[in-house]
């Protein structure tokens, strides 16, 4: 409150003692404790975020979101701080206005925190690699910080390195056994590479640590929702939102057993509770997702087109462009699989115009270029128009090669293997889909197609049945559900 009345020399000069201070406190926490630092120059400040991180650290992004925005507010320099409000923001537009903040004070913390900080900037950019060179750089600085540990095995997951990711998972539950955070993505981790018990074995050891948050309820439940349980999902995420009846993800996990159940309508009075008690206008767009899904999965294209619509005006309100990218994107991917193609291929070039107008980074920007690429080819594929999609393919596989984003190359193998199928080149089309996203039911259900036209029965009916009981968290599986479920006989 002095420094209005010195001079702005005299003002730089008293910063920058604050900032020299505030790293000199934190190079000593992290040499006595071997953890990142945290850089602040206000201890109430650092109190606030170590509240909201402790929230955000079991899932409760919104409650953690207003500790972090108080702890911006007692120090506008604390980098920290930002990067928690972009781990917590509901909107696109949140996401990127914090990241940018917390890069430009990422030359005023110390090393350790600039490399968390650059991470997920370049995650933001759509550069993995970078920001796999940020974490493991991270990691082998603080070897003994369980959480950098838990961010590398993240990104790992994020590749689809599973095997990885448990290493690094297990790693930081041996340095803080009471740390919760890495329990609960082992059981992930475990789930996806279908190790049933043991991702039960971990979310009951998270449920043990933290009995009284909504989060390990929730995950444990969509462990059983995975393998059919529903009826024991469905009680398993009530009992979480008996702890916070504001646990978003729950609502989203009830509405998601019941569509795996074949029961659009229940489905959507759990999706409608979200909409109840949003408290900001991510939760109100996640509300209108998962609506649209369940009109998906009933085959209503134009309702579920509407409820997208309405998230779109959402983010349109905001000024998020971003947002909006993405909705006109699923609103392609639903007109193209309700076979409207030439109606898709508008909403994908609407999609690549709205984000060439938005503040977002050009690395965004561009990335949602290639993607268009590549969305063009599906189209091609599914108006049967081959010549045009081996261009879209060939075009695509030159841009993918020149960034080798494992994402990308992932979504190159899809193409190449929906193109040979079209082609019917079975032995082609079973290669290159099994190179592509495993985690995508229409990956799946497209691959179960391949290997029936390659004369292999069991492989196409373990696929079918793989699509069919995806089970999972995904729109896409609204796509393939009712198609699997006729091949398999379900």
């Amino acid at each position: 409150m002095f420094i209005a009345k010195i001079t702005r020399t005299s003002a730089f000069v008293v910063l920058m003692a604050l900032v020299g201070a505030a790293l000199g406190a934190a190079y000593a926490q992290a040499q006595e404790t071997g953890k990142i630092p945290i850089t602040t120059a206000s201890a109430e400040a650092r109190a606030l975020y170590l509240k909201g991180r402790d929230l955000a650290e079991k899932l409760r992004a919104t409650d953690a979101r207003r500790f972090y925005e108080q702890a911006v507010e007692k120090d506008k320099g604390f980098a920290l701080g930002y990067v928690g409000l972009a781990n917590t923001a509901g909107t696109t537009k949140e996401f990127i206005d914090a990241v940018t903040r917390a890069a430009a004070l990422a030359g005023s913390v110390s090393p350790g925190e600039a490399h968390f900080i650059r991470g997920l900037e370049a995650n933001m950019k759509g550069d993995p690699a970078g920001a796999l060179t940020h974490y493991t750089e991270l990691v082998r600085q603080f070897p003994n910080d369980e959480r950098a540990l838990t961010l590398l095995g993240n990104t790992y997951f994020g590749r689809q390195d599973y095997e990885i990711a448990i290493k690094h998972y297990t790693n930081a539950t041996t340095v803080n056994p009471s740390f919760s955070q890495p329990y609960n993505q082992l059981g992930y981790a475990y789930r996806t590479i279908e190790k049933y018990d043991e991702a039960e074995k971990a979310f009951k050891k998270y449920t043990e640590l933290i009995p009284g948050d909504p989060n390990p309820y929730d995950s444990y439940a969509e462990l059983l929702m995975k393998v059919g349980r529903f009826d024991e999902s469905i009680k398993m995420y009530e009992k979480a939102l008996s702890i916070d009846p504001n646990f978003i993800a729950s609502h989203i996990g009830i509405g998601n057993n019941y569509l795996a159940m074949g029961k659009p309508d229940k489905a959507r009075t759990a999706f409608a509770k979200i909409a109840a008690v949003a408290r900001n206008t991510g939760e109100k767009r996640t509300a209108h997702f998962w609506a649209a899904a369940s009109f998906v999965h009933e085959g209503a294209t134009d309702k579920a087109l509407d409820e997208l619509r309405a998230s779109y005006a959402l983010a349109q309100t905001e000024q998020d462009g971003g947002s909006m990218s993405g909705d006109l994107t699923q609103m392609g991917d639903i007109l193209r699989e309700a076979g409207r193609t030439a109606d898709a291929l508008e909403k994908y070039r609407e999609a690549v115009t709205v984000i060439d107008k938005a503040q977002v980074p050009d690395e965004v920007k561009q990335a949602t270029r290639r993607t268009h690429v590549f969305e063009e080819g599906r189209v091609a594929v599914a108006s049967n128009d081959i010549a045009t999609a081996k261009k879209s393919l060939a075009e695509y596989t030159r841009q993918v090669a020149e960034q080798k984003r494992p994402f990308e190359v992932r979504q190159q193998h899809e193409l190449a293997g929906l193109v040979s199928l079209a082609e019917r080149d079975y032995s082609t089309a079973t290669r290159e889909l099994q190179l592509a996203n495993q985690q995508d039911p229409r990956v799946l259900y497209a691959l179960s197609l391949a290997w029936k036209g390659a004369g292999d029965a069991g492989q196409a009916t373990k696929f079918a049945t793989k699509a069919a009981n995806f089970n999972g968290l995904n729109f896409n599986y609204a796509y393939v559900r009712s198609k699997a479920r006729k091949t398999t006989g379900t």
